[in-house]
């Protein structure tokens, strides 16, 4: 009859305990509207089709050798890309950890200990009164020796140890990701830093090979000036534009110093020459990019595929803490040798000790801390889908913007070249007309500043052709293959 009334006096705090952890708030739900409603295009000229840059290699894209060579280097060396590896490292620990609390936790122990009773105490005297064996007291003071495997289980009957699990999973895949949009962008920052440096390049033939021209004009002035054709005035302009060439000639000069230092920071070495070839850089065809479809970046952006399995983690999060209200089962275990002298350790089955025991607990009036743990999971994941969905609508504007750029900056460099031309043109005629004294210095010395000015300008809009095209292929998900 007793224990009739033990059962169900446990069976009823089990019930409570389920009920009581069965009132579990829901998690928020929200739809996602704008990987929903990605267009179908990048804009209504663009024709529909597969082809996509992004999917292309790096070693395919680049082709140029000596760009390829700095950025094999940058992908062994750069800091930032070994840091992002580190945590890559400690993620995967982190899902090892998960995995790990499914599984039993055995540990294993010895212990030596001495007690001494009260003679005129009910555990005293039951002592004195007792025999290990026949003529044999129990000692006075009582040893104690054990040694033995403890073993804890918490048995996962909601699956919330499974649930962090998996989410430690979707954090460690999301690392890896974060680590291919580092090499994507470490590969677009050596290639924009590389065409900048051979720009330089150009511009400083350009100033020196003006500076030459200048100081050819310097001396017609004087022979002109001696002949009475010409005034003082027209030899001093002519030594100030010369004089101010010479300067931009030295601050050129130092940019480059700079820039191979940028891009031997990026190749984690101290600086050192950038092996390069200048010559081609003026008549280097910028690669042909294919866009594809919008929803092609869902799949080929590393940053984006990160921000999906970073909202995957957090929606696992809320979830296994949302199961923290529900009832959590322990099982308890210990077998071992227990003895009260080491000679009795190996009697057995007389010194062998074992026990048993299943907890079944669950949170029943205080629950801030569970309500608060799961109200931050919460808010976390609406957070995490707002960072996945301005990820997706940022990497559609740079497509968009990347275009209409490429098309622009084209037409910009195509009416730089002929600037250019003109220009150039126009300073032999001036040169020529000034040594017929039918020109005086200032129509010179304007055709030669407009000329370096539209030759320097042709040469940034080289450049920016060609780091628009790298700066489209990262945006389209290339780099990381």
């Amino acid at each position: 009859m007793v224990n009739m009334k033990i059962k169900n006096i446990i069976i009823t705090i089990t019930l409570c305990l389920v009920l009581a952890g069965c009132k579990a708030p829901m998690a928020t739900v929200i739809k996602d509207e704008v990987k929903e409603n990605i267009p179908q295009n990048f804009n209504q000229e663009q024709e529909n089709t597969d082809n996509n840059s992004g999917t292309t290699p790096w070693r395919q894209f680049f082709t140029d050798p000596n760009l390829v060579s700095l950025i094999e280097t940058a992908l062994k060396n750069n800091q930032e890309l070994l840091i992002t590896l580190q945590e890559i490292e400690i993620a995967k620990s982190g899902v090892l950890a998960k995995k790990g609390k499914l599984s039993p936790s055995v540990s294993a122990g010895v212990g030596a200990g001495l007690k001494k009773a009260g003679r005129y105490t009910s555990e005293g005297a039951g002592d004195a009164t007792t025999e290990i064996e026949p003529g044999k007291e129990m000692p006075d003071p009582l040893g104690n020796f054990e040694g033995g495997l403890t073993a804890t289980w918490e048995i996962d009957i909601w699956k919330k140890l499974r649930t962090e699990k998996e989410s430690a999973v979707a954090h460690y895949l999301s690392t890896v990701e974060g680590k291919n949009f580092v090499l994507s962008n470490l590969i677009e920052e050596v290639a924009n830093n590389y065409y900048e440096l051979l720009a330089l390049d150009n511009q400083l033939d350009i100033i020196q090979q003006y500076i030459k021209l200048q100081e050819r004009a310097l001396e017609i002035s004087k022979i002109q000036k001696e002949a009475a054709a010409a005034t003082e005035l027209a030899v001093k302009k002519f030594e100030a534009e010369l004089a101010k060439s010479k300067a931009s000639e030295y601050t050129i000069r130092q940019q480059i110093t700079e820039k191979e230092n940028e891009i031997n920071a990026l190749l984690g070495r101290y600086p050192q020459p950038i092996v390069r070839t200048k010559e081609s850089f003026m008549s280097t065809i910028p690669q042909t990019v294919y866009t594809g479809i919008p929803s092609q970046l869902l799949s080929n952006r590393p940053d984006i595929k990160r921000a999906e399995l970073e909202l995957k983690a957090s929606k696992l999060d809320v979830e296994a803490a949302r199961k923290e209200f529900y009832p959590s089962l322990e099982i308890s275990a210990t077998l071992g040798l227990e003895a009260f002298k080491p000679s009795y350790l190996v009697k057995m089955p007389e010194s062998i000790a074992y026990n048993i025991a299943g907890e079944l607990a669950g949170p029943l009036i205080n629950k801030s801390a569970i309500k608060a743990n799961f109200q931050t999971a919460d808010a976390r994941q609406i957070q995490a889908l707002y960072e996945y969905d301005k990820t997706i609508l940022n990497a559609y504007l740079d497509v968009a913007n990347m275009m209409s750029k490429i098309k622009n900056i084209d037409q910009y460099y195509q009416l730089k070249s002929q600037e250019t031309k003109a220009l150039d043109q126009s300073i032999d005629i001036a040169n020529q007309l000034f040594r017929n004294s039918r020109a005086d210095y200032l129509e010179v010395l304007l055709n030669q500043r407009d000329a370096l000015d539209a030759k320097m300008e042709l040469i940034e809009a080289k450049q920016k052709q060609l780091s628009t095209v790298v700066d489209i292929y990262k945006s389209l998900g290339g780099g990381w293959k």
